[in-house]
């Protein structure tokens, strides 16, 4: 279609300068970039598509907001808790009740005045008390990414966040799963996608059930 065009994928720094990050960004968009040369360079697409990555939920990069691809790092065991280095931070003076407790959006989290506890089913992976506390937790073990489709900047339809579709893939090269899943989504959207209409509003027309 007229217009259409495959962006470069971005990222966040990832497993090169951040401790968080729960895929290596750096390397799954270089990946995508080398395997989607032809998309790159003759897009066959409605319109624009854009990947980003982000190595935590932190999202540094906004993808929620900004990429008709969101890939964005995630854990799905418990976070890991240095229970001396809590008991530091209190000491130096935190108010952990109210500065991270009252603060957690799923009120998983329980102090008794020397132990953090974390009800991790409950979690919803936000990330404050891990940025308030960078020395005492940090994301679990078992780690890769949520994949979400739709979001773009306001220009026709106004603006539209990502919507989950996978809640989480683990990312080890080379990466078949998450390739064969866009390749099915850029096959659905040149058939039933209008001329420049981002694979967000098809979704939004359709009905993400549809979808």
């Amino acid at each position: 279609g007229s217009g259409s065009c495959l962006r470069t994928p971005s990222c966040c720094n990832g497993m090169a300068r951040c401790e968080w990050a729960c895929y290596d960004t750096m390397a799954l968009t270089y990946d995508l970039t080398m395997t989607f040369q032809d998309e790159l360079h003759r897009p066959p697409f409605p319109y624009k598509f854009k990947f980003k990555m982000a190595g935590c939920p932190n999202d540094c990069v906004a993808s929620i907001a900004r990429a008709d691809m969101s890939i964005i790092g995630t854990w799905r065991d418990e976070i890991q808790i240095d229970q001396a280095a809590v008991k530091t931070y209190v000491n130096n003076g935190l108010d952990i009740v109210n500065d991270v407790l009252m603060n957690c959006p799923a009120k998983c989290m329980a102090w008794d005045g020397s132990t953090l506890k974390i009800k991790d089913e409950d979690c919803v992976k936000c990330m404050h008390c891990i940025n308030v506390m960078t020395k005492a937790l940090k994301p679990g073990k078992d780690r890769g990414a949520t994949i979400l489709l739709g979001s773009k900047a306001p220009i026709v339809e106004g603006a539209l966040l990502s919507s989950v579709i996978v809640p989480f893939i683990k990312l080890e090269p080379p990466y078949d799963e998450l390739k064969d899943l866009i390749e099915r989504i850029w096959e659905y959207w040149g058939e039933e996608g209008k001329n420049r209409e981002r694979v967000g509003e098809l979704m939004q027309r359709i009905g993400l059930g549809n979808f």
